[in-house]
């Protein structure tokens, strides 16, 4: 039998089979240390945003392109270990974002998010015009004017105090060094007048120092220069927040026009429609602001604040607090604000009852995820008084004296159920505790009123007022 032919190898083909076998090598090894970046671009609503993303690894000139999809997300596989700088561009609604400095390991696997500010239309009309209104001086009178109870009063208050801290830069705590803070910041400005940011940062010391009308001519100035969201927010926030609730509504309903994806900009209008009283306007506005995101809690937790103050409320405010609950049933404030509703609901005669049960059903949910949870307590025990059951609306009241002693109300109730019982001595024990504590409270608000001035203001292009006959 012959022997197979052998054929001979060159040393060429050797190598070859060599480079071949080196370069496969070469690159399993790069496969098993390829990296991954990836994440989601939102805007300040939480909504997906489609816009263009650059990355490129620092030390080279070449760029990776890519885009989001229609949920937001974006996606660069097979990057090689180093530090990369990735940036947004091409959005018309948006600033563009620069990250910088994200750090990738051999084969890591990095999430990374992204918000982006809003910014106002390229094409949209000039806001200042100017303003409609002009602030001259601000008071230290406690008379704020409010129409309505005192609750309302306070409701409205606390409502625009609220709005007022949804600015996304909280002012730092009161210092000795603030005086000569702003004494640079002048300084500065005199040689750079036209910086929006050293005018909002002078802006926030004068507020701190107690210099209220220079802070909100400074506002107004960063605003001007740089009509950001954030510019517009805070200067809206200052005049609401001095009870200047028609000029804070012309600011906020400019940047509401200019930035339709901002929420807080729509609640600020809410809360400063509501501090001047038209509550309708409010209500359409907050839920306006529930709608951009429906997800998002807090415009409906602005929705049941805003009910404190009225004797029954709208189908509308029902309807978003039940899709409040719906969306956040393990949520205590969710299940009280739609209980609540609902109780005030009864006195609408255009709109049908919600039972004693439901109601009640909703407030135990609400204990049961909070029991520390005062108003609950105190909402129930008013549907058992309702009801005739003293003995159980008593136990409520109780409990939610002894949760939050300051509680006014609490101590009125339960003064009066211990009176619908015959308990007169312990009657009259909780009405006195509920006088001592409304002259307190009244003696604190009046202090704060002080603390927060109020500011003059002048309307401009109003209509003259009607000579009486």
């Amino acid at each position: 039998m012959s022997s197979p032919p052998v054929y001979p190898i060159s040393s060429s083909s050797i190598l070859k089979l060599a480079a071949i076998l080196v370069t496969s090598l070469s690159l399993f090894a790069q496969s098993q240390e390829a990296g991954t970046l990836y994440g989601t671009v939102r805007d300040p609503s939480g909504k997906p945003v489609p816009v263009s993303l650059i990355l490129q690894r620092e030390g080279e000139s070449t760029s990776l392109n890519g885009h989001t999809d229609s949920q937001g997300n974006y996606k660069f596989a097979s990057l090689r270990s180093g530090v990369y700088n990735l940036g947004t561009a091409g959005s018309k609604f948006f600033r563009d974002a620069s990250i910088h400095s994200i750090f990738l390991a051999p084969g890591q696997s990095r999430s990374l998010d992204i918000t982006l500010e809003t910014r106002a239309y390229p094409d949209a009309p000039n806001f200042f015009d100017p303003p409609h209104f002009t602030v001259s001086g601000v008071t230290d009178t406690t008379s704020l004017g409010g129409h309505g109870s005192d609750t309302i009063v306070r409701t409205r208050e606390a409502v625009a105090k609220d709005a007022a801290s949804l600015s996304k830069e909280p002012s730092a705590a009161k210092s000795e060094a603030l005086p000569n803070m702003g004494e640079s910041l002048r300084a500065q400005l005199t040689r750079d007048p036209g910086n929006a940011e050293l005018h909002h940062q002078l802006a926030s010391i004068e507020e701190q120092l107690g210099n209220s009308l220079e802070a909100a001519h400074e506002y107004q100035r960063a605003a001007e220069l740089d009509p950001s969201e954030s510019n517009l927010f805070d200067w809206g926030s200052e005049l609401l927040l001095h009870h200047a609730p028609e000029p804070a509504i012309e600011v906020f309903s400019n940047g509401a026009r200019l930035f339709p994806g901002s929420i807080r900009m729509l609640i600020g209008l809410g809360a400063s429609e509501f501090a001047a009283g038209s509550y309708d306007l409010a209500v359409k506005n907050l839920s306006a602001a529930s709608d951009l995101n429906p997800d998002n809690p807090i415009p409906y937790l602005f929705l049941g604040k805003i009910e404190r103050g009225e004797t029954s409320t709208s189908n509308q405010v029902v309807e978003k607090l039940h899709r409040f609950v719906t969306l956040h049933p393990d949520s205590s404030q969710a299940n009280y604000f739609y209980a609540v509703a609902l109780w005030k609901q009864r006195n609408n005669p255009q709109s049908s009852a919600a039972s004693f049960t439901q109601i009640e059903s909703l407030l135990n949910n609400a204990l049961r995820l909070d029991p520390k949870f005062a108003d609950a307590y105190l909402q129930r025990g008013a549907v058992h008084a309702a009801q005739q059951d003293f003995s159980k609306a008593i136990d409520d009241f109780q409990r939610a004296a002894q949760i939050q002693p300051d509680l006014e109300e609490a101590h009125y109730r339960l003064g009066q159920a211990y009176r619908a019982t015959g308990r007169s001595e312990q009657a009259k024990s909780e009405i006195q505790t509920y006088q001592q504590l409304v002259q307190q409270s009244a003696q604190n608000r009046e202090h704060e009123r002080h603390e927060i001035k109020q500011f003059v203001y002048t309307l401009r292009d109003q209509p003259p007022a009607q000579s009486q006959p």
